[in-house]
């Protein structure tokens, strides 16, 4: 007989946080999430209300079967964001105590931004029965939220020290606040430069102005910890005192590595980096997926110049499907790692991986056995979708470039091949290239999605209402819309796949910092250029003839602009002026002769004197 759900209360300002932990832990098995709530008084009358509810139901018909909660997580900087308060004294830790001393059997999970010792000191001392952080694997988060059900008669144990973690005062917290938030600003900032000195096509001059950001961010985080340290609350102290603890926080590069040292890429230098930090199976992919799990969390705008179809869609609801693509994707890769899959038999699963993908994002993101009226008729939406399956395959899934290659660095830690060098797994280079592809599937996957909707139904009222963006719900934007994506198509067929495959290079949607952008990567494609016809092949051979005719045109054209040139300077420019100087001499001349023939009739002669 199985176990009923834990039924889990999430109580976190931002809904974006509360969305991606609601999908992902819904998906785990025994979890449900019975409740949200944004504030600390909504939590505290969805809490009142659940415990009447539990009390009542024995009497009143109506309210059985109705599950209490379980387990609260409360957000430890809940309303800190708007008061500008420090944690120490944040509305998270004050809701933790009302419900402690309101309801002393509901277990309350603390959640904060950091690993500090300080802040779980100060969760501890309010009653909470566990304390965690926002960015922890969601694996992670999962059993702790067991053992937090579990042990919920427990006061929670007090941390591994030799000496028990004391509260600060309000300067001090404040100090503490101040360092702790400007570390982690100048934490952010050395990886985003670490990231862009990864790149290979820097100049000279490039990499040194990198280089001198990362010593001068160095500095300004030694002053930081410096100017604004406190007594006993060191974080070289804290570090020494749980040094036997694991680490619970997610660091701020996208892979939880340490940045690299800045050095020329090559086969060399991706030797030289530091052991692998994860070389189990699935270790890899679970860095990869909760990077890519946290820029789903930022701005999703569409930068490029080319229309997608998910730009239809709502911001919510982008980030929704995403996150849907995400978790089903991983799902896909558990059942591919207890299947005995064998490394040879990738590159003929991969295209029924994409085609498993996108009928499982259709069947959680729409419904099952949701209905649409189509003339007037009620017709199931998936079976409808469906009916597109050979057009998205050949439109879309096709085109996703390097899934064997993919699989087979997170199934089986397979080197990662990066502009001809092999990165072995969890390397710095490694696990960013994998981010990309990652990024690349499941915005095409999200495409590949929406593709059948705009097809068929793009213009049914029901789905506009609760898909669209205001921007492109009119039958007219939606028109033009689609026509935008029409032309895409056809360009893409005709100019910019040819230009890629004669280029050797793969055009990746990827996740940035301001929204989705294109991002051009390199490999070979010698056999698809070989297998070109009809207008892309001749694409190809006019980029070719372009290549190999405009070094002889700029020439002849430069050495006839010189010529030019020289003959309108040397000659012509010469003549004009002499003949410009001929004719002023001649003005000259002839003003003269007139004045000297004034002056002589102005003067009398012998004769008239006589």
């Amino acid at each position: 007989m199985s176990e009923r759900p834990l039924q889990l209360m999430l109580v976190d300002e931002d809904p974006t946080f509360r969305l991606g932990l609601r999908v992902w832990l819904e998906q785990l098995p025994g979890f449900q999430i019975a409740a949200e709530a944004a504030s600390a008084a909504e939590a505290l009358t969805i809490v009142r209300k659940c415990d009447r509810i539990q009390a009542d139901s024995f009497t009143d018909p109506t309210l059985r079967g109705q599950r209490p909660i379980n387990l609260v997580i409360v957000d430890l900087g809940l309303g800190a964001s708007d008061t500008g308060t420090d944690p120490v004294s944040s509305s998270g830790l004050q809701l933790c105590k009302s419900i402690k001393t309101e309801f002393p059997k509901l277990p309350v999970l603390v959640l904060s931004a950091r690993d500090e010792p300080v802040l779980e000191a100060a969760a501890r001392q309010v009653g909470a029965s566990g304390y965690g952080t926002r960015g922890m694997p969601v694996r992670e988060l999962a059993q702790l939220i067991r053992t937090v059900a579990q042990a919920s008669s427990r006061p929670m144990e007090p941390p591994r020290t030799q000496q028990p973690a004391q509260i600060p005062g309000p300067l001090t917290a404040m100090r503490l606040s101040l360092r702790l938030s400007g570390v982690d600003k100048i934490e952010q900032q050395l990886a985003k430069t670490a990231n862009e000195l990864r790149r290979a096509r820097l100049s000279w001059l490039e990499r040194q102005v990198l280089t001198g950001q990362l010593r001068e961010l160095k500095a300004a985080r030694w002053c930081m910890q410096q100017l604004w340290s406190t007594r006993d609350y060191t974080d070289a102290g804290w570090v020494n005192k749980n040094k036997n603890s694991k680490p619970r926080g997610r660091a701020s590069n996208s892979a939880g590595l340490s940045a690299p040292r800045p050095s020329s890429v090559g086969a060399a230098a991706a030797m030289t980096v530091p052991q692998p930090v994860a070389l189990r199976s699935g270790d890899v992919q679970t860095m990869v997926f909760e990077a890519v799990f946290a820029k789903l969390q930022t701005d999703l705008e569409n930068t490029t110049s080319e229309p997608v179809e998910i730009d239809i869609l709502r911001l919510d609801k982008k980030r929704e499907l995403l996150f849907v693509i995400l978790r089903r994707f991983e799902d896909l890769l558990d059942d591919l790692r207890q299947s005995s899959l064998q490394p040879g038999q990738l590159r003929d699963k991969s295209p029924q991986v994409l085609r498993d993908l996108w009928v499982a994002t259709i069947e959680e993101f729409f419904g099952r056995y949701y209905t649409v009226p189509l003339n007037g008729v009620e017709q199931e939406l998936v079976a409808v979708l469906y009916q597109e399956k050979d057009t998205v395959e050949r439109d879309i899934l096709e085109h996703i470039p390097l899934i064997p290659n993919l699989l087979a660095h997170w199934l089986f830690q397979d080197a990662m091949v990066i502009d001809g060098t092999a990165y072995v797994a969890a390397t710095p280079e490694a696990l960013a290239h994998s981010e990309k592809l990652l990024e690349n599937v499941l915005i095409q996957m999200g495409n590949a999605v929406m593709q059948p909707l705009l097809n068929r139904l793009a213009d049914v009222e029901v789905i506009k209402k609760g898909l669209y963006s205001r921007r492109i719900i009119s039958t007219r934007d939606i028109e033009r819309f689609r026509n935008d994506l029409s032309w895409r198509y056809r360009w893409n067929r005709l100019v910019n796949e040819p230009t890629a495959i004669f280029e050797s290079q793969y055009r990746l949607y990827t996740l940035g910092p301001r929204g989705m952008m294109l991002t051009p990567i390199y490999a070979p494609r010698r056999s698809e250029l070989d297998q070109l016809s009809g207008l892309p092949w001749a694409m190809t051979l006019l980029l070719e003839t372009r290549d190999a005719l405009s070094p002889r045109v700029r020439a002849v054209i430069a050495m006839v602009g010189s010529t030019v040139v020289y003959v309108l300077t040397e000659v012509v420019g010469r003549g004009i002026g002499l003949v410009g100087r001929g004719v002023l001499q001649g003005i000259g001349s002839a003003w003269q002769d007139t004045r000297r023939s004034r002056q002589r009739q102005a003067t009398p002669t012998f004769n008239e004197w006589e």
